[in-house]
């Protein structure tokens, strides 16, 4: 397939822009006449991609919220509406403070209304509705924190942090429940699904593996037996309870694929090599038969789900580390890559709708509404597209990246940026320039 995009450095400040937008707090605002001069959507049509009856339906378990909303990772959300215009809400302080490039954690709601934020610094934070903080519980607050996205369920939130332990949160007060030791560290999203937790472990050497937790116990259910995945599985697994399926890929370059539920392994598939192993950092996405991802080679995946074998590839302009959102409304497969571009790819065939150029590398996810996909940038933007045609709608500038998945909460939209210039190894936190402030947002409708 012809390669659409084009490899840059798109780590651009932005400052020309910031210089004419209206400054809202930590974040700045643009109406779509101002953003659009940035990147226009390419081959999107006047009439964008035309609406299909699919009949498929992600499976969202009854009182469970985490990350990419379905146990399938679609990232879906068609009741959630995105305004025409957002004005900042709050932002919290400090949410983010560490130097380590993986993508943030996200916003999980809280069954009473609320919300909790994980962070970089080890705590995972409940906050009410207007920002006002409930609890703080520490995890791994001497290491890279927290990365991963909460399960929230059974009265109870569920996170790995870097210190390679599972942690079983109580919902309204914060306190640990149990704790469970698993591996090195853990910088994936648990999935939750029938009174179970599934976890994608990292070790040092490097190793990893795959692990079932009771999740009212924190005993362990099942591990694989033969420690896959093989390397460090950073990328979030997904379950297909059609295909009946488990995936979940590797920094090694391989997707792994076990029955489901009775996790017997069934097959492996290797991206091609590049410069690099092919990695896959970023979630798995399941759909119709298929596993969608992206890899370190350049490419986007849809590989099947019965036997491993490729359906298709799509060839970008640089790493994919973002992971895939599917409406199946469209039939169509969203996803970022470093190149700078938000695709809009064909989930049968994987040829380009459109694709938008941002300001700089897209390697957290984007999330699909009713009719808009929201996403966040290396260049510290959010962004609001109209999902049919790629138009974008409106942008929001931050000082630092915005490598978390924006999510949509009873009309709000909340996120996370990694600090703007943290300390690298060597340097000083009191040095000159030296930013770790990295927040955590909420955006409302401005009317």
């Amino acid at each position: 397939m012809t390669d659409d995009s084009h490899t840059t450095d798109r780590r651009r400040t932005g400052h020309s822009r910031r210089q004419v937008l209206q400054a809202v707090g930590g974040a700045t605002v643009a109406a779509a006449g101002l953003a659009g001069c940035l990147g226009q959507s390419e081959e999107a049509g006047t009439d964008g991609i035309p609406l299909v009856e699919t009949d498929l339906k992600q499976t969202v378990p009854d009182g469970v919220a985490q990350f990419r909303h379905s146990v399938e990772r679609w990232g879906y959300y068609p009741d959630a509406t995105v305004p025409d215009a957002v004005t900042q809400d709050w932002r919290f302080d400090e949410l983010n403070t560490g130097s380590h490039t993986a993508a943030k954690a996200s916003a999980v709601p809280l069954p009473d209304g609320g919300v909790v934020f994980p962070g970089d610094t080890g705590y995972l934070i409940a906050l009410d509705a207007d920002g006002e903080e409930r609890w703080r519980t520490g995890t791994d607050t001497e290491g890279r924190g927290i990365h991963g996205t909460p399960a929230v369920a059974d009265g109870r939130v569920y996170i790995g942090a870097y210190d390679g332990v599972l942690y079983a949160v109580d919902a309204e007060t914060g306190d640990i429940d149990w704790e469970t030791k698993l591996g090195g560290s853990i910088g994936s999203s648990p999935l939750y699904h029938d009174g179970q937790v599934v976890m994608a472990v990292e070790y040092p050497d490097p190793e990893g593996s795959t692990f079932v937790v009771d999740a009212a116990t924190g005993e362990v259910v099942w591990e694989d037996p033969e420690g896959r995945p093989t390397d460090h599985p950073h990328s979030t697994p997904a379950i297909d309870p059609d295909a009946g399926r488990l995936v979940c890929g590797s920094n090694d370059g391989v997707l792994y694929g076990w029955s489901y539920p009775d996790l017997e392994f069934q097959w492996s598939f290797e991206a091609e090599p590049r410069d690099n192993d092919g990695d896959i950092k970023g979630p798995i996405a399941t759909y119709d038969g298929g596993a969608y991802f992206g890899s370190w080679n350049h490419r986007v995946y849809r590989i099947s789900l019965e036997d491993g074998t490729e359906d298709w590839s799509f060839e970008t302009g640089d790493l994919v580390m973002s992971g895939p959102a599917i409406d199946p409304t469209l039939d169509t497969v969203f996803i970022g890559s470093h190149d700078g571009n938000l695709y809009a790819l064909d989930a049968q065939s994987g040829e380009r709708h459109w694709s938008v150029e941002t300001d700089g590398w897209l390697y957290g996810c984007p999330t699909v509404c009713d009719d808009r996909v929201l996403v966040g940038s290396r260049g510290g933007t959010v962004y609001a597209l109209e999902k049919r045609t790629g138009e974008i709608v409106w942008t929001v500038d931050n000082e630092g990246v915005v490598s978390s998945t924006p999510r949509v909460i009873d009309g709000a939209i909340y996120y996370a940026e990694r600090a703007p210039n943290p300390p690298e190894d060597g340097e000083d936190p009191s040095d000159e320039g030296i930013d770790t402030d990295g927040g955590g947002y909420k955006l409302v409708a401005d009317e």
